[in-house]
């Protein structure tokens, strides 16, 4: 169940601030990355939280602007604002190695924290990893008319599988999103990296976890795929294939 009690807040500047919350223990530690428009309160994030209590491991979980708990404006995020978000907790809140945790949109953000602190990151599991998702699965299937009307607005609003609320898009998510496409070459991560699918996934194609094994450089990229499986990737034989990547991942790894 999600935790009632008040989080902990990470400063940030221009009064900025993160909700967080986390255990203590050894490292690796565990830092989990929500998806878009989610939070630390979801399934996965509570389960990879449970799981790190039971293997004595520290674990991270925490809000990006405009998520959550924490300070500003949904609107104001972009891929750039979140990646310096998962930069500051990284540095601030954790201690040693850790393994990432990325879920949709937090898959795409693992990558970048994985190239910007290689020495900190231990490994990856992405669930549905969305890298690259503003342009190939938003931009690439807009019509002329909702081109020209996101451009000419700042805004769209497109329909939510998960809510009768639709989604928001602005503008800059789409343009900040090209500085940061990851899928456009070879990935220079050497990490072990353990991405989980679902085959039914009908907002992120399952084929995009395969195109982020390809282009990582390490050796140790594993995928599974699971024919049944949608994009929250979070009934209970879904979360025993989290736990048991995440089992495999950390037995890689000294632990201290």
């Amino acid at each position: 169940m999600p935790d009632i009690s008040p989080p902990d807040y990470l400063q940030l500047g221009a009064g900025g601030q993160l909700a967080y919350r986390r255990t203590q223990g050894l490292a690796p530690g565990v830092t989990f990355l929500c998806g878009h428009g989610s939070d630390m309160e979801g399934t996965k994030a509570l389960e990879v939280e449970a799981w790190a209590r039971q293997r004595g491991l520290a674990c991270l979980r925490f809000d990006y602007r405009g998520h959550g708990l924490s300070s500003g404006d949904f609107l104001d995020g972009n891929i750039s604002s979140w990646t310096a978000d998962c930069l500051a907790a990284l540095d601030e809140l954790t201690e040693g190695p850790q393994i990432l945790v990325g879920s949709s949109l937090g898959g795409w953000l693992m990558l970048n924290v994985a190239l910007a602190r290689p020495d900190r990151v231990a490994g990856l599991i992405g669930i549905a990893a969305a890298p690259d998702f503003t342009e190939d699965l938003l931009w690439a299937e807009f019509d002329d008319d909702q081109r020209r009307k996101i451009e000419a607005d700042g805004v769209i609003s497109l329909p939510n599988p998960y809510s009768d609320e639709p989604v928001k898009y602005p503008w800059h998510l789409i343009t900040d999103g090209r500085q940061n496409l990851r899928l456009r070459g070879d990935l220079d991560i050497n990490a072990p990296v353990h991405l989980l699918h679902g085959m039914q996934d009908e907002e992120v194609p399952w084929q995009t976890a395969t195109h982020i094994a390809a282009a990582i450089s390490g050796s140790d990229a594993e995928v599974t795929l699971v024919k049944a499986a949608g994009h929250r990737f979070s009934e209970p034989d879904q979360l025993a294939l989290l736990r048991g990547a995440l089992d495999r991942m950390v037995d890689l790894l000294p632990t201290t």
